[in-house]
């Protein structure tokens, strides 16, 4: 496998791509951000969005969202520096050994930032592994649902909607070898 090809798999015109790299870099219409329920900020995925999209975006969550966002669920800001145009703010469950609704809740969280995305007539994603950092989500498990989740809804979209790709960037080789084992 070479780590620098980006591996595809068609969903009728659509299409989910796996790729190892930094989300930030990506140039898509919208970055989904692995978010905690407060949006406060963080570290992983959440830390490096808002340190290369700038304080514009804590401010547009403080401003939008004061309350937070429930885990299984996903709020839209402006992408600040980045270039995508917006950032999708998605609340994925911490992993407590599978018995909690873990399933439902990331599967949720990401229907909802792609519903939120299709909303916003994105034609682009980028996606991160939700859940599998200081979460704890198992990575194949989080892949399978990931992977499900997202070819489950480009398709069920009517052939008139614009989001034609799903990407999901990820950190890791391991990781990589999970998503592509799931997306098989």
């Amino acid at each position: 496998m070479n780590l620098n090809t980006p591996i595809r798999k068609a969903i009728g015109h659509r299409a989910i791509e796996l790729v190892l790299g930094d989300i930030t870099q990506q140039h898509v219409d919208a970055i989904i951000n692995a978010a905690n329920c407060r949006l406060a900020g963080g570290g992983g995925v959440d830390g490096a969005i808002h340190r290369a999209g700038g304080p514009s975006i804590m401010a547009e969550t403080r401003r939008l969202y004061p309350d937070g966002c429930p885990t299984g669920s996903a709020v839209i800001t402006s992408a600040g520096n980045l270039a995508a145009m917006y950032i999708v703010h998605a609340v994925g469950p911490v992993w407590n050994g599978g018995q909690r609704g873990e399933e439902t809740l990331l599967a949720s969280a990401y229907e909802s930032s792609l519903r939120l995305a299709d909303e916003h007539d994105c034609q682009s994603v980028a996606m991160p592994a939700l859940s599998t950092g200081a979460y704890r989500y198992p990575l194949e498990d989080a892949a399978r649902v990931a992977i499900a989740t997202s070819a489950a809804f480009l398709s069920q979209l009517d052939a008139s909607r614009p989001l034609v790709l799903v990407r999901f960037v990820l950190f890791s080789p391991d990781a990589l070898a999970a998503f592509q084992q799931a997306l098989a």
